[in-house]
């Protein structure tokens, strides 16, 4: 079981990497925009990387190749909330081929997708970290190097633990 825990640290086994998370702290009672990371137990689906920008993850995990036409809903008012969806896109969304290197290797957390709720948070992702931590708008942060080291040791069965 990987923890997060409120001291700004993900634990798994004998690891302990630094890590950021949602900008107004950790909950139970998540919605979408308000910066906060939600708080429980979730699987880890899979894996997105940036092919362009580094090798595939070594994992047991299914790992995708991130294009330049995919977008993860963010639009409460849309039936593809919390979801890939294909670009262009008129629909309220977060790119996942940024010009930052966040997303160079982003792992979604089973949070939220089945059922998806309307309104109760999108896209948490553990992803890369800014370079002083800073905080997320509500994803888990790890340095690259830590997020590699992680995925080698994880498969699907690994849950993670917020909170």
């Amino acid at each position: 079981m990987i923890k997060v825990l409120r001291s700004g640290f993900l634990t798994f086994y004998k690891y302990k990497f630094k890590c950021s998370f949602g900008k107004n702290g950790l909950t139970k009672n998540k919605r979408e925009g308000d910066r906060k990371t939600p708080m429980g137990n979730f699987k880890i689906i899979k894996c997105y990387y940036r092919s362009d920008r580094i090798k595939k993850p070594k994992t047991k995990m299914r790992c995708i190749q991130i294009t330049k036409k995919m977008g993860w809903c963010d639009d409460f008012r849309s039936k593809k909330y919390n979801t890939l969806i294909k670009l262009p896109s008129k629909l309220h969304h977060e790119k996942l081929y940024r010009k930052d290197r966040l997303y160079d290797i982003l792992v979604v957390i089973n949070y939220n997708t089945k059922p998806v709720i309307t309104g109760l948070g999108s896209a948490i992702f553990l992803h890369v970290a800014k370079k002083n931590y800073n905080s997320t708008k509500g994803c888990i942060a790890l340095k690259r190097e830590d997020l590699i080291i992680l995925l080698k040791k994880i498969d699907k069965f690994t849950k993670i633990k917020i909170g």
